[in-house]
């Protein structure tokens, strides 16, 4: 593949368009040809990014989250983003059982999925003006070995 190519898409941050999200990002990652483990990691970065954008960022009001996607040779870059209420203390939120919502029984391991699934993580927020979650991760990572010990 040559050249970059990038969507986008804005939706209502209502919890049923989270899986309106993962499918639509999926469908953009294939022209990656991804394995099924690929296509599993970054639906499932995306959905808790998604996620914490419509239980935190917005406090379950219904505003748009946008998501762009940009693919480099093997390089898929996803960028969740919201104009919600923003993250106070970004290294706090990045602990791992950290929630600010435990009435909700909410685990407080979304950005440790994220940065377990995908290869980086960056988060940009500011109180009352939002949150922008940008991850990246390099399809085919490996296969190269694995197709020149297989002949």
């Amino acid at each position: 593949m040559k050249g970059t190519n990038e969507m986008k898409i804005i939706f209502e941050s209502r919890s049923e368009n989270e899986g309106f999200a993962r499918v639509s990002v999926a469908a953009f990652l294939t022209q990656l040809n991804p394995t099924l483990e690929e296509v599993a990691d970054v639906k499932t970065a995306v959905s808790e990014a998604v996620t914490n954008s419509i239980i935190h960022g917005y406090e379950n009001e219904i505003h748009n989250i946008e998501i762009r996607c940009r693919v480099n040779d093997r390089l898929f870059v996803v960028e969740v983003k919201d104009t919600g209420k923003g993250i106070e203390d970004v290294e706090a939120a990045r602990t791992p059982l950290f929630t600010t919502k435990p009435d909700l029984e909410r685990a407080g391991m979304g950005f440790a999925f994220m940065e377990a699934f995908m290869d980086r993580v960056i988060v940009e927020s500011k109180p009352k003006e939002g949150t922008l979650v940008r991850m990246e991760k390099t399809i085919g990572k490996g296969r190269e070995l694995w197709t020149t010990q297989s002949l």
